[in-house]
């Protein structure tokens, strides 16, 4: 009937209360209809090492799953020493930059890859956990540019074959 709004959908929680999103999502992360079949998820708060990390992470970006990968980074960051806090942070940035170019949000991927290059920048000096912080950045200004420049295309771009290198080549 008109003026009747439709019941409101009640948002998934965790035991503690938590909002989670249990929709399923698809290799980019985006969600799809309850019931959908889609990619298994990333599940959160697996304690990993940063060389773990890294590993699932590169994985799962070379899978062309940068939304997955992410997470792993997400993880690691929410555990990582303070010393590496923004370090991880940014690598999760670079990966969600990466998502949002994959799916066409050419302004939200340059506004991530920007982001997660100037937070890993500060670690150029001393790389901890043998990650390429030059590739990195230089990679980042690469497909930023590409999502910006005079001759930037408005199709998305292919995340596994757009992946970067997060390691040096001898880790």
């Amino acid at each position: 009937m008109a003026g009747e709004s439709a019941p409101a959908r009640r948002r998934d929680r965790d035991e503690q209360g938590r909002a989670r999103n249990a929709r399923p999502r698809d290799g980019l992360g985006r969600p799809l209809p309850y019931g959908a079949p889609g990619v298994a998820r990333q599940p959160e708060g697996v304690p990993r090492t940063p060389a773990e990390s890294l590993t699932e992470a590169q994985r799962l970006l070379d899978a062309g799953m940068p939304f997955h990968a992410h997470e792993v980074l997400e993880d690691a960051w929410k555990t990582a020493p303070e010393a590496e806090r923004e370090l991880w942070r940014g690598l999760a940035q670079l990966a969600v930059g990466l998502t949002h170019a994959a799916r066409g949000n050419a302004v939200g991927g340059t506004t991530l890859l920007d982001r997660g290059a100037a937070a890993v920048e500060a670690y150029a000096d001393a790389a901890p956990h043998g990650i390429d912080i030059a590739g990195l950045l230089a990679w980042a200004r690469e497909l930023s540019g590409r999502l910006t420049g005079p001759e930037a295309a408005a199709a998305p771009v292919a995340a596994a074959d757009t992946a970067p290198r997060l390691r040096t080549a001898a880790d």
